[in-house]
């Protein structure tokens, strides 16, 4: 069976009260905000309550995430402390996003506990983890395999399977892993499929693993008149300077530009700096920590712009985003509509610009093609700077030596910035604690003083050492 949905207003029948939900939780997602279900949401929850298989098409920023993890959630046996739910993901800041998320939504109950198995962290503590326990498991597939290899993760008592961005899994070659997982579940266990789009090998899992599965796909996400689309016509060597001119004439406090090449970030990146943008790359060459030090950057605004390949970016959910640049036209058109959803959401609007030389023209024609509507073409001689100034991110991130080794928690850092430092929790921003580091975003105006007063004071009651995270990554 399969359900078409198109995305919805307000309407009562969204409610989440009409789910089958304990009071308790009923509870938590109001005072959560979640008012109403996305259409993902309405179309997938009920039957993956009654413990039905599914594949669900969605997006990132469709509201997948809850779909799943409410019914993971719904059918824990606390009192077995043994792993009854495992997540798959294929990077590592998708499994940290879907934990985070689980863990707001598992408030209802008390003595959940999820663990996060990726590859960039050492083994030991994740043994030791495993060898206490835990509910709900989220990890990436090497990882899973690592532990599996080992005997440390045991799938005995698993009840729920979900496989998170399953298309990007296969696009990183997990088609093996991913087989070599399930099979170490119980066939008896309700397998939940979610994907951004249906290639082959997605029939290929459902057919392999899944049992009758409902499948529901969220035909539109994005509200067009959100999203702004305008094109430029470049030559190849204006395509990396027409970035600039188009982030000095619209002034985006947070831009998103995608680039088809490795290359080319690196490229764009060192000419934006010699501009004077705050600006980061984020490709597949990139360590682990080097990756994760540049995206709490640009989540918490401590960079103007972030430019990747659509490999690097996908299943990154950024708020606020108010542009998108396709320093490249992509040569798959449902790569284009995932790039430039990205903007314009939760009702705020966006930009996206699309440079295009006269060789991409036949990629142009099938964007307009898919959209059913024609191009909005602009000169760039339209573009002029809307200011002297330069554009400076509001932001700075400041690095902490030490994180969740030392129990350092958000609100540690909190209490020594707007405590003995002095300053108004309106200067203090995003606060990211990984295990041996916390990154705290501070007001740019302040970000040199903070460094100087935090590593006067102490954290925790410790001494701690303090320094501008920018001048580690220039």
């Amino acid at each position: 069976m399969t359900i078409a949905l198109q995305d919805t207003s307000a309407d009562d029948s969204l409610a989440f009260k009409r789910l089958p939900l304990t009071p308790a939780m009923l509870a938590n997602l109001e005072q959560l905000g979640y008012s109403q279900m996305t259409p993902i949401q309405a179309a997938s929850l009920p039957a993956a309550l009654a413990g039905q298989d599914l594949i669900a098409q969605a997006k990132t920023g469709s509201g997948k995430t809850a779909a799943f993890a409410l019914a993971l959630l719904n059918k824990l046996d606390l009192r077995r402390f043994e792993v009854q739910a495992l997540v798959m993901c294929p990077t590592r800041e998708l499994a940290d996003q879907v934990t985070q998320e689980i863990r707001r939504l598992a408030r209802a109950e008390d003595n959940i506990k999820i663990l996060t198995l990726c590859g960039g962290s050492t083994m030991r503590p994740q043994i030791a983890s495993l060898e206490h326990g835990a509910h709900i498991v989220v990890g990436t597939p090497g990882r899973l395999m690592d532990h599996l290899d080992r005997g440390t993760l045991s799938l005995s008592a698993l009840n729920t399977l979900v496989l998170d961005e399953a298309d990007r899994m296969l696009d990183m070659g997990f088609f093996d892993d991913i087989v070599t997982v399930a099979k170490q579940c119980p066939k008896t266990r309700q397998t939940l499929l979610f994907s951004a789009t249906y290639p082959e090998g997605i029939a290929n899992l459902s057919k392999q693993f899944l049992r009758n599965p409902l499948e529901v796909k969220l035909t539109t996400q994005h509200s067009a008149s959100k999203i702004r689309q305008r094109f430029y016509e470049v030559t190849e060597e204006q395509r990396l300077h027409a970035v600039s001119l188009l982030l000095a004439h619209y002034r985006p406090a947070s831009t998103l530009a995608f680039c088809n090449t490795k290359q080319q970030c690196r490229d764009l990146v060192d000419v934006l700096e010699a501009q004077g943008y705050k600006a980061l790359a984020l490709h597949g060459d990139l360590e682990q920590r080097d990756r994760d030090q540049v995206l709490i950057q640009f989540a918490n605004r401590s960079i103007s712009v972030l430019v990747a390949t659509d490999v690097a970016a996908r299943g990154l959910d950024i708020a606020q985003l108010e542009a998108v640049i396709n320093v490249d036209i992509t040569p798959d058109i449902e790569v284009h509509t995932h790039r430039i959803g990205r903007t314009g959401r939760a009702d705020e609007d966006g930009w996206a610009f699309s440079l295009a030389s006269l060789d991409e023209m036949g990629r142009v024609g099938n964007i307009e093609k898919m959209q059913g509507q024609e191009s909005k073409w602009h000169q760039l001689s339209e573009l002029t700077p809307a200011s002297s100034e330069p554009l400076l991110p509001a932001m700075e991130t400041l690095q902490i030596l030490g994180g969740r080794k030392e129990k350092i928690r958000p609100g540690d850092v909190l209490g020594a910035l707007t405590g003995e430092a002095g300053y108004t929790a309106a200067q203090v921003g995003k606060i990211n604690i990984t295990e041996f580091h916390t990154y705290v975003a501070v007001a740019r105006d302040i970000a040199a003083e903070a460094v100087r007063k935090l590593s006067a004071g102490k954290v925790k009651g410790k001494k701690v050492k303090v320094r501008l995270l920018e001048e580690l990554t220039r």
